[in-house]
């Protein structure tokens, strides 16, 4: 799509100076489309003002308050009426409003593969082994299914914020779409029974979040957030996330403070991988711990066509993949029974969409096809689940991935690799826009993950069964060092962590690996901590000021006196640092230290450096992550787009994240044949920064078509857009 697109948008380009392009009058929005809207305030909220205020507006309606990581509260009712009330609020120039969002739940043993399994051979200062026992573990999902044999036990209390009580089980069918999201997290992280998680004695506080279909809202979890807190849990995870990469959202500002509060958040970073730049908030809070998605032990299946190699995610419940040589494709269009007549002895390749990824397995197993790959219909890769147990294999690939296997015309082989600790491909990956810092802060283990659903098990993948393996590892590290805060539990998991290569021996980018994969037991024996343990920099414009410095607290938490110094792993052209002499602390004590960067050479136009300090301590070593953004870097100027009908007859609703503004903007149509621009919609000259919406009227001409809603934006020079597929029905 975007070679297709990239001829598309010389439509959108500015004229040159003097001109201005999308000449259109503005649009209005429908009166009665709703809204939820946050609202953050200087002071705490006093309840019965608030309930004064809002009686003078009977069309909106409180949701939830809150006071332990905001101070705020969200509001629902039509847009126009909440424009009017934040516009009319008595202290309108201290409040800060924003739209909720929606977040969406991210998609053998792997415990003793990092190293949980050697730390159960450790005891507490009672004598007790290190399973997390003691520990309050808060898991803000799904839910859970309360009665699973593994899991019963451990449950120890919570809230369901989508009904309002306080029994917080997973959607079962009947009552919207069912899930099993939360119910495989918690087992990640405490199952105790036939299977058995990272940390089976943990307390397990299940905060039910996101309902039917595994969707919420922003202010449904910042409401379970809240709850957590006041439970006083140790340890809170949330395998959620949006694909808004942003370090300024509420939600992003609220676990920044629940860390302050000594909760150590523990955030998936996505599944929007393998490009850079798709982390998505929650996990671009500075301060909780994102973690991406590495690959436990595993045989993994690819196929192999002339210098072409494309790695297959094996759909669960289906046949295992074997090495086989010359073997036949097929297109096989969506999966329908009929597009699949001539696909027997042969791999079926077909495009998700339309049917369900289980309709069209069966469809191709009926048809005698000996495989099946899907690939996808927008760009990333993706998780699908089936029901059912089948006898071919399946996998799912991408986009561009799938359409050059259709290109081929030449029969394919299948080769099978054993692999470890190499990062997934639908990992998210920093950095984080604006601030940019590093993101993920480290990896885990997400593919082919086995673990508890309601009334069963089953293996999934995804950054969301990555993200239970790290608050697992906490838990024990918790149990085992009670004294030790957020800031430390933390600093353990990523001083400690392992350096992941890919499959020529080169390192991964600190900010598509963080620190490394976990290694719970080297975290137990750290007796040494930095803070922070990476080093997020910040930005230099090109030609100005020529150095950054960041400063680093050294504590020793050990028994005898230490002596310190650091180095950066490689030497680097264009930087020289300038670093610390060598320290001595005794145990116990702490030192801050500077550590500057001097850019010697600025690059032409702008760049990302990035790279490992050391700090040496005898034998042991501690690699610090650091990253220098020179020049403005080319991050995407426009993300999170979605577009669907609106509230009004003939209208489309949007909603785009702009992570610095824009100096352009603009929403338009194309055919989906012709490639034909059909309309522009909405422009704006400038676009503020931050999520941007509204409802547009479309032209009558649209209706009975399918079209791209393709959104554009151009800042400093560089621009980007993101584009939906539309079946119009009206």
């Amino acid at each position: 799509m975007r070679k297709m697109m990239a001829l598309i948008l010389i439509l959108l380009i500015p004229q040159p100076a003097g001109a201005q392009s999308f000449k259109m009058p503005p649009l209005k929005e429908h009166p009665h489309q709703q809204e939820i809207l946050i609202i953050e305030t200087s002071t705490p909220v006093d309840p019965v003002q608030l309930k004064e205020e809002l009686g003078q507006h009977t069309s909106l309606k409180l949701r939830y308050i809150f006071s332990d990581v905001l101070n705020g509260y969200s509001i629902t009712g039509p847009k126009t009426e909440l424009e009017k009330y934040v516009a009319s609020h008595p202290q309108a120039n201290l409040i800060t409003a924003s739209k909720a969002q929606t977040y969406v739940i991210k998609r053998d043993s792997t415990i003793p593969f990092v190293g949980a399994e050697k730390a159960r051979g450790y005891f507490d200062e009672n004598g007790n082994r290190l399973t997390g026992e003691g520990v309050k573990v808060g898991i803000i999902d799904t839910g859970m299914d309360l009665h699973h044999r593994d899991l019963s036990r451990n449950f120890k209390g919570g809230k369901d914020v989508v009904d309002g009580d306080e029994e917080p089980m997973e959607t079962i069918s009947g009552k919207g779409y069912s899930t099993i999201h939360g119910t495989h997290v918690a087992g990640i992280i405490g199952a105790n029974g036939s299977l058995q998680g990272m940390a089976p004695n943990a307390n397990l506080y299940i905060y039910r979040a996101l309902g039917p279909g595994g969707r919420g809202t922003t202010d449904q979890v910042l409401a379970a957030i809240e709850a957590a807190v006041k439970d006083k849990v140790d340890i809170l995870n949330l395998s959620l996330g949006s694909e808004v990469n942003g370090p300024d959202l509420p939600l992003s500002k609220a676990l920044d403070k629940v860390f302050e509060k000594g909760i150590l958040p523990v955030v998936a970073s996505g599944n929007s991988g393998p490009a850079d730049w798709t982390i998505g908030t929650p996990a671009t809070s500075a301060k909780s711990l994102a973690v991406g998605a590495s690959t436990p032990p595993s045989d993994v299946p690819y196929f192999i066509f002339g210098k072409e190699k494309i790695r297959l995610l094996s759909i669960d419940r289906t046949e295992k993949w074997r090495k086989k040589r010359n073997i036949r494709i097929y297109d096989g269009g969506i999966g329908s029974p009929e597009e699949l007549e001539g696909s027997f002895g042969k791999i079926a390749i077909v495009k998700r969409g339309k049917l369900t990824f289980e309709e069209k397995i069966d469809n191709a197993e009926r048809a005698g096809a000996n495989g099946v790959i899907i690939y996808n219909n927008t760009k990333g890769l993706f998780s699908a689940m089936i029901q059912n147990e089948k006898e071919i294999p399946a996998a799912v690939v991408s986009m561009e991935d799938g359409k050059n296997l259709l290109k081929t015309k030449k029969p394919v082989s299948i080769a099978i690799t054993n692999e470890q600790d190499q990062l997934a491909p639908f990992s998210s990956k920093g950095p984080v826009t604006v601030s940019w810092l590093i993101k993920p802060d480290v990896t885990a283990p997400g593919v082919d993950i086995k673990s508890t659903i309601p009334e069963g098990y089953m293996s999934l993948q995804g950054t969301s069964m990555a993200a239970p393996h790290v608050s697992g590892a906490a838990a024990i590290l918790k149990q085992a060092h009670p004294e030790w805060g957020a800031k430390e539990l933390k600093s353990a998991l990523m001083l400690t962590a392992k350096d992941i290569v890919d499959e020529k021996g080169v390192p991964y980018k600190v900010f598509e690996q963080g620190s490394g994969r976990i290694q719970v037991d080297k975290a137990l024996e750290l007796d040494t901590f930095v803070f922070p343990s990476s080093l997020s920099m910040g930005g230099l414009q090109l030609g100005k000021k020529k150095y950054l410095e960041e400063q680093l607290t050294i504590k020793n938490q050990g028994t005898v006196a230490k002596t310190y110094s650091l180095k950066p792993s490689e030497t680097h052209n264009a930087l020289r640092w300038e670093l610390p002499l060598s320290f001595v602390l005794k145990p116990g004590e702490e030192k801050t230290v500077t550590v500057r960067a001097i850019i010697k050479e600025f690059p032409e136009k702008h760049a990302l450096w990035e790279g490992r300090l050391l700090l040496e301590e005898g034998t042991s070593i501690y690699s610090l992550p650091y990253l220098i953004a020179v020049g403005t870097p080319d991050y995407p100027r426009i993300m999170g787009f979605a577009a669907v009908p609106g509230d009004a007859p003939d209208s489309l609703r949007y909603e785009a994240y702009l992570p610095e503004g824009a100096e352009e903007f603009a929403l338009a149509l194309y055919d989906q044949q012709t490639l034909q621009l059909l309309a522009i919609l909405d422009q704006r000259h400038p676009a503020g920064q931050g999520m941007i919406n509204n409802q547009v009227k479309l032209p009558s001409y649209i209706k009975g078509k399918t079209f791209y809603a393709v959104a554009f934006a151009r800042k400093s020079g560089d621009e980007d857009y993101q584009e939906n597929l539309i079946e119009w029905y009206r």
